[in-house]
């Protein structure tokens, strides 16, 4: 089964996020099929960049995403909030 997770990069105490789809038996920063895009809390307001087409193209195939990562893609409205 796929995911689509946050996977931390950057410097120590400088957290930074790429938003990718890994499958669920993977470490949090392992082996990733594909990125669509990335995130950084730290900024003001936090950055986000998604790429839709492949967003929807994973969440199509079956990819579900994470509770983080779901309300990131609602904010973009790349998913539509559940009624």
């Amino acid at each position: 089964m796929l995911r689509i997770r946050l996977r931390r990069v950057g410097k120590k105490k400088q957290p930074s996020y790429r938003i990718v789809v890994a499958d669920v038996r993977s470490p949090r920063d392992g082996r990733f099929v594909d990125q669509v895009g990335h995130y950084n809390p730290l900024t003001d307001p936090p950055t986000v960049v998604v790429n839709e087409e492949k967003t929807r193209h994973w969440l199509g195939v079956g990819a579900k995403p994470t509770e983080t990562v779901h309300r990131i893609l609602q904010t973009q409205g790349v998913v539509e909030k559940a009624g």
